[in-house]
C-alpha cells in the first residue's frame, strides 16, 4: 500500500505541477492580450485550476478510503488476535521508550 500511495502522490504532484505551469504560461500570455482573447485565456486558466481541484478531491477521497480500509484491517486484527495486538503494542512501547531514553 505504501508504494501505491507514493505512486499516487508522485503522479498527483506531477499533474498539479503541470497544471500550475500551464496556468502560469496562459496568464503570462494573457498579460499581452486584450478583449476576447484575454477572456478566452482567463477561461483556460479557470479550467486548468478546476481540473486540478477535481484531481485533489479525487486524491482526498482515495486517501480517505485507504485510511478507512487500514483502520478496518487493524480493527479486524485486534478482534481476531487480541493477545498478539497487546504484545505488539507492548513491544512498540518498549522500543519507543528506549529510543526516547537515549536522548
Amino acid at each position: 500500500m505504501t508504494s501505491s500511495a507514493e505512486t499516487t502522490r508522485s503522479r498527483l504532484a506531477d499533474e498539479l505541477s503541470n497544471a500550475v505551469a500551464e496556468a502560469q504560461s496562459i496568464l503570462h500570455n494573457a498579460s499581452a492580450e486584450t478583449g476576447e482573447r484575454a477572456h478566452d485565456l482567463r477561461l483556460q486558466v479557470e479550467e486548468k485550476l478546476r481540473q486540478a481541484r477535481f484531481k485533489l478531491q479525487d486524491l482526498n477521497s482515495t486517501a480517505r478510503d485507504q485510511a478507512v480500509e487500514a483502520a478496518r484491517a487493524a480493527d479486524d486484527f485486534v478482534h481476531a488476535r487480541p493477545w498478539q495486538a497487546v504484545g505488539i503494542a507492548a513491544a512498540a512501547g518498549i522500543v519507543i521508550g528506549l529510543l526516547l531514553n537515549r536522548r
